[in-house]
């Protein structure tokens, strides 16, 4: 962040030298810190990155770059920005990661109809990518569709089968749909391997809010969230 605020970070000397690799990486570094960027303070603190984001995007724009940098002015609750580099990447080639750019945008807006339309055209594009399969799973979660869920993490594990959070997602979705406490034992199971444990915990109270659950069995797995 401290870059921002260098006389030389809106030259534009700079602005005309740097790299999209480069800054997209300065981008990733600066979300690395896992400050609250949401806010006005940051908007403004980060008023010449997004300068710089627009320059060095128009000049070398490498899609995947692009798509990369989007993450920052999404972070800061800069939508248009976000979805204007996804735009000028697009018009170079259409590639799986801008796609996912455009999915993760509107996911934050909480638009998850046009989330899961982009994460279906990244799919498209990349269709044995087991990852899309499962953000796609988990935007039709937040939908209350666990029977699309299930279906859509059957075929992510048809393409990586030992993928630990492929399979705790398909246990809870399973587990919420129809309240089998084998699945809800499987998620049990899998959750030490879950180093995301946000989303381990979001995924217990999926299953535990499945129909007719034992209620010792529940206790267990919400005993996993508080650690």
């Amino acid at each position: 962040m401290a870059w921002g605020r260098a006389p030389w970070f809106g030259d534009p000397r700079f602005l005309g030298a740097v790299s999209a690799e480069a800054l997209t990486e300065a981008c990733l570094r600066a979300l690395d810190y896992g400050h609250d960027l949401d806010t006005e303070e940051m908007q403004e603190r980060f008023t010449p990155w997004f300068h710089a984001l627009d320059m060095v995007s128009e000049r070398s724009p490498v899609p995947e770059s692009l798509a990369a940098m989007a993450r920052l002015p999404r972070a800061c609750g800069r939508y248009e920005l976000a979805f204007a580099l996804c735009d000028r990447a697009d018009a170079v080639d259409r590639v799986m990661w801008t796609a996912v750019a455009r999915a993760n945008t509107w996911r934050a807006m909480g638009d998850l109809d046009q989330a899961a339309a982009a994460f279906e055209q990244a799919l498209a594009l990349d269709a044995t990518n087991w990852s899309l399969y499962l953000d796609l799973a988990d935007v039709r979660a937040l939908q209350a569709d666990f029977a699309a869920a299930v279906a859509l993490v059957e075929q992510g594990l048809r393409h990586e089968p030992h993928e630990a959070s492929l399979r705790a997602a398909g246990a809870a979705y399973r587990a919420r749909l129809s309240g089998s406490s084998d699945d809800l034992r499987a998620l049990i199971d899998l959750a030490p391997e879950l180093a995301n444990t946000s989303y381990r915990n979001l995924l217990i109270d999926y299953a535990c809010a499945g129909p007719e659950l034992p209620r010792r069995l529940v206790a267990k797995a919400r005993r996993i969230s508080k650690r």
